[in-house]
């Protein structure tokens, strides 16, 4: 069922034209993600989807009654409402049911009102829906429903507009990067909500795995057409190569035809049948084709990076607290030089103010912080670049100086710096608020490595770049000899960049987790599930339960049972750290055997506690 046809759209702003001429369709049960560079005019084809905004050509044709809810990268609320209030701020009838439901029961002397509500939510089928919407919210930490709009960080909103866009069940969904401002856990549950919900999609994110496992059609704008590939981000990876390499072949061949040709046209005297002027008129369109070529120049990032010591950065016995809130409790940790570095956990734990004590712009509460004497620090807020009013691209560059020193004693100009990072001769010389959210990113990242530091700290920087941005930077960041820590909720890029994790738990807590992200999950998930021994203060048979349940185990087995997890996660790091070992080719054949017993005997020892584990649980259940 054919839901939107977009027909022969363009849209441009005074000389610069964003597009023209696009044409594609929304199905019912597309999940289709919207792919281009940055600058592309992506969210402007959103807002057009969205009403929003309108083309300057072309139609946008919708099916009757047909509902969409929009996602943008920047909401707007009412500030003087309440959490609460907005959600219910909808003409969804299934949201004013619910609403007059919730307002009965703080009501129950009105008996007649609190009926008629009852019988409502029955007639309706609202109760399922009601739990579906509670879920959404607390799955994306809107807890306090009373809470002032005024008083939410941007995050927060985003969160809210998301929460909003999901509970008011439309026909389609249009998304400008839903994932921003999601920590690891909320993206995997959206992730997991879509991949089994039917909406219908449309969206544009640079979440690589979120393209994988949720999207089922990916429309490419490239060079100003659009592609369309009927798949998920594999599928489009492995086309659209296939797709560049026939079109060179096809220019290849044209290239041929065009020397043939072009060596006619000037054998023909002046007198020409008709035979021979359409070949003439053919002549153009073979010239075209053959000069055809791909403008994707990519961007080459190389400093001069300054020497970085024996000593990087040091933490002795670090505490740092907000009130009742502890960030880090007495952590001790030694950077080591050309350490890669992940930083994961929810939102509130505290990863951007360890970021700000390493860099000086914060400082513990006790313990030491201490900076080796060649540390130059380079760092990627999240705040981005400062926008100066009426400041050009070119300008921001001129900052650091006309020329800009590179590796082996080179030297670059302004102009030739910008080039690398994408921005032609015009669009040196835009005006920096003009820029898209991408490409003042990218701009943004460009002032950070110019300053060449030897220590990178990226905070959320994959945050508004296109796909294009971020594969070059990632290649960029494996060659990168100095330090890097990064702070990211895109699993992709983490999984590629980094060799080890600092995972925040919250309350202090920080677990050094020798592996990338995906490895984490792993582990995560193959971890024996925890039995919790929770006594509730009210419930004085759930207590004697418990006690009994414990009783059935000797001290020592109680003893052996709470130590057995630990245990059993010891041993599944000191594995991965073996497996590792066994990537070097050039470990000689009698190292290899010897690794391999030891390996052999992890294993063993990790079924066994792991059997032993069971027994007990299963003893102590019973």
């Amino acid at each position: 069922m054919n839901y939107i046809t977009v027909e022969n759209i363009s849209k441009s702003y005074g000389e610069l034209e964003l597009f023209s001429n696009l044409s594609f369709s929304i199905h019912k049960d597309d999940k289709t993600a919207f792919v281009a560079k940055n600058g592309s005019g992506k969210t402007s084809i959103l807002n057009i989807l969205s009403g929003d905004d309108s083309p300057d050509s072309g139609q946008v044709v919708m099916r009757n009654g047909l509902r969409i809810s929009f996602l943008s990268q920047s909401p707007h609320f009412d500030n003087n409402l309440t959490i609460n209030d907005t959600i219910f701020n909808s003409d969804s009838p299934q949201l004013k049911i619910i609403e007059n439901y919730e307002k009965a029961l703080l009501n129950p002397d009105d008996t007649e009102a609190y009926q008629k509500a009852f019988e409502q939510m029955d007639i309706h089928n609202a109760w399922e829906f009601e739990l579906q919407f509670k879920q959404i919210l607390s799955q994306l930490k809107l807890d306090n429903l009373d809470q002032k709009i005024s008083t939410m960080s941007g995050g927060q909103l985003k969160r809210l507009a998301l929460a909003q866009a999901l509970i008011s069940n439309p026909d389609v969904l249009v998304l400008d990067e839903p994932t921003n401002h999601l920590d690891l856990e909320m993206i995997e549950w959206l992730e997991q909500y879509f991949a089994k919900s039917q909406f219908t999609l449309f969206m544009v994110t640079h979440d690589r795995y979120f393209l994988e496992r949720v999207c089922n059609e990916i429309i490419e704008l490239d060079h100003g057409k659009l592609y369309t590939y009927k798949g998920n981000y594999s599928y489009y990876l492995e086309n659209k190569e296939a797709r560049i390499q026939q079109e060179q072949v096809e220019t290849g061949k044209a290239k041929q035809l065009f020397k043939k040709e072009l060596e006619w046209m000037r054998r023909q005297p002046k007198a020409r049948t008709t035979k021979s002027k359409s070949r003439i008129d053919d002549f153009s369109d073979i010239k075209k084709r053959a000069h055809q070529r791909r403008n994707d120049h990519k961007v080459e990032l190389e400093i001069n990076m300054v020497r970085l010591g024996s000593k990087v950065a040091e933490f002795h016995k670090v505490s740092k607290a907000f009130e009742d809130k502890v960030i880090l409790d007495k952590f001790e940790y030694v950077f080591k030089q050309g350490e890669r570095i992940g930083i994961i956990g929810k939102n509130g734990t505290g990863k951007s103010t360890f970021l700000n004590m390493l860099t000086n712009t914060m400082q513990p509460d006790s313990g030491k912080i201490i900076l080796g004497d060649t540390v130059k620090f380079g760092y990627y807020t999240q705040g981005g670049i400062e926008v100066k009013s009426g400041q050009k691209v070119i300008d921001v560059i001129k900052e650091f100086g006309e020329f800009i020193p590179l590796a082996k004693g080179r030297q670059i100009s302004a102009k030739q710096l910008l080039e690398r990072f994408l921005f032609d001769g015009k669009k040196q010389h835009d005006y920096v608020e003009k820029l898209s959210g991408g490409e003042q990113k990218r701009l943004y990242l460009c002032t950070v490595l110019i300053q060449n530091p030897n220590f990178l700290i990226l905070d959320e920087p994959t945050n508004d770049l296109d796909i294009v941005t971020l594969n070059i930077l990632e290649e960029f960041l494996l060659d990168f000899p100095g330090c890097l820590l990064v702070v990211s909720h895109d699993r992709y890029f983490m999984d590629k960049i980094v060799d080890h994790l600092f995972v925040f738990q919250g309350n202090g807590e920080v677990q050094d987790f020798p592996g990338n992200y995906s490895d984490y999950r792993e582990y995560e998930s193959s971890k024996p599930p925890e039995i919790k021994l929770e006594v509730k203060e009210n419930s004085i048979s759930e207590k004697k339960d418990n006690q009994n349940k414990a009783q059935k185990l000797s001290y020592n087995e109680q003893k052996e049972y709470k130590n057995l997890e630990s245990k059993i996660r010891s041993l599944e790091l000191d594995k991965k750290a073996l497996e590792e070992q066994f990537n070097d080719t050039s470990l000689p054949q009698d190292k290899i055997n010897e690794l391999s017993q030891q390996l052999q005997k992890i294993i063993t020892d990790i079924e066994y506690k792991e059997m032993r584990w069971f027994e007990l649980s299963e003893k102590f259940e019973s």
